[in-house]
């Protein structure tokens, strides 16, 4: 038997350390090649890590929560096939398997969850887990189930032992979890990135009241179950620690780490390296939201979410075209001997900051400009369904070239954004709502937003800048002119 190591590897551009957030397997279970194993954080994003070998987990090396560096060893497995006899350790013997340390036990609900797609590889076999079978304690009787319908084929006693486990699959997974387990315990149906929510909010499955068609847990499921959690702790006290307790216990700690920490080193760089000059317009968007709604009512946009972001979006796609410094990055250095160097990009990455479990994140759509309205609608939706989701890879955060936030979502008029590392500018969408406007010299009610746009100095200068932001308004004005 031979055991192989697996090492932390760099999963992104750089990536010096991760974080073990939960771990998929634990020792004594058998792997596929692409089998997850685990989960890691790095300073980009929440990774699955695919198994490189085959064989039987024999210890984990690393436990969840531990910050490790790339190249350090985090997983132990042998070369075991699943159908070599399990036998006993010879006397003297370290039982690799048995005895090995189990770091960091998983939930039940988090054990029985197949496996989504791995990060590299052909993607995992339908059964991503496999479980040793149990054996039956020698001299235990073969289950009933075997042996009420006897055949000649069936006759000789000896392969019972080996076929009794495939007749009862259900119940050897389910009872090799706890190891000691009496009974079995029912599975709560629900999808990967409903059970990774629950668990980041501390939301037992079991406890929730499922409303799915096949009876699985929703995520609206979890909604709910979390607004009740919290109307009782606030009838409870809350927030607030009793003013009896001593001053520390009334303080709560948070490890800065992962993507937020990386996300603060970027934006302290940013800040104050790149010279931040803002503007603002207030906008007219009453023919958008009048588009949108036409979108909405269209055939060809049937199942697919449209709001006034895909417009606002394909206007800064447009306007970069006719303000292509906009769609650039400084870099520092260029030439070795303290040159300066403006890269201009004739094509759009674009970023759309997203709020996510795990943090601020910036996904990005490559080569938006090539995309047409209906492909860029369907591209919005999978970036923010796989941000809210927490599975947002780190290639897809790399390479933007413009970057906008949304802050219009939660009701905000518009801010300062500070712009993200590597580009020159940031357009910050406010919310859209009725305001009295004037027009042809009356006062009526129109559908008015305000776009905050933050630019690097060294590139853009304020001439640049008006420009672009009153392009991009332009759009969002007359949507029709995105058909010139």
């Amino acid at each position: 038997m031979t055991v192989k190591k697996f090492n932390l590897p760099d999963v992104g551009e750089g990536l010096t350390e991760a974080e073990v957030v939960s771990w998929k397997v634990k020792p004594g279970d058998t792997v596929a090649i692409n089998d997850v194993l685990c989960e890691i954080e790095t300073a980009k994003s929440l990774v699955e890590l695919p198994s490189p070998y085959a064989g039987t987990v024999t210890e984990l090396l690393v436990a969840e929560g531990i910050t490790v560096e790339v190249g350090t060893p985090i997983i132990a497995v042998s070369d075991n096939q699943p159908g070599d006899a399990p036998a006993a350790p010879a006397p003297g013997a370290a039982p690799a398997v048995v005895d090995a340390p189990m770091y960091g036990t998983l939930p039940m609900d988090d054990v029985e969850t197949p496996a989504v797609g791995p990060l590299v590889g052909s993607g995992p076999k339908a059964d991503a887990v496999k479980r040793r079978p149990r054996r039956r304690p020698e001299g235990a009787a073969a289950p009933a189930a075997r042996v009420e319908t006897p055949t000649p084929a069936a006759a000789p006693a000896a392969p019972a032992p080996v076929a009794a486990p495939a007749a009862a699959p259900a119940v050897s997974r389910t009872a090799a979890i706890g190891g000691t387990i009496s009974g079995l315990v029912s599975k709560v149906l629900a999808k990967p990135p409903v059970r990774k929510v629950a668990r980041d909010l501390g939301i037992d499955l079991a406890d929730v009241v499922a409303t799915g068609l096949r009876g699985e847990v929703t995520r609206e499921d979890l909604v709910s179950y979390q607004a009740q959690r919290d109307a009782e702790l606030d009838k409870a006290g809350g927030f607030w620690g009793a003013s009896q307790k001593p001053q520390d216990q009334r303080i709560e700690r948070i490890a800065v780490k992962g993507v937020r920490k990386a996300t603060a080193k970027a934006m302290v760089e940013s800040a104050f390296s790149a010279p931040h000059v803002s503007i603002f317009v207030d906008v007219d968007a009453s023919r958008t939201m009048e588009f949108v709604k036409r979108l909405k009512a269209s055939r060809d946009f049937e199942g697919i979410k449209v709001s006034p972001l895909l417009i606002l979006s394909k206007a800064v796609i447009w306007a970069a075209a006719r303000n292509p410094s906009v769609n650039a990055t400084w870099v520092e250095n260029a030439d070795g001997k303290g040159g300066a160097e403006i890269l201009v990009k004739h094509y759009m990455n674009l970023g759309i900051a997203a709020a996510t479990p795990r943090g601020l994140m910036v996904p990005n759509i490559k080569d938006a400009q090539d995309l047409s309205l209906k492909e860029l609608a369907l591209a919005l939706n999978e970036l923010a369904t796989t941000a809210r989701a927490g599975k947002t890879q780190p290639a897809e955060m790399q390479g933007g070239t413009l970057t906008i936030t949304n802050i219009g979502a939660l009701g905000i008029d518009t801010g300062t954004p500070i712009i993200n590392p590597g580009e020159v500018a940031i357009i910050a969408f406010g919310t859209i709502k009725q305001k009295p406007w004037v027009l042809d010299g009356e006062v009526i009610p129109r559908w008015i937003t305000t776009l905050g746009g933050s630019f690097d100095h060294r590139v853009v200068d304020g001439d640049l800048s008006a420009r672009f932001m009153a392009d991009v308004a332009a759009i969002l004005e007359e949507p029709a002119l995105l058909l010139d």
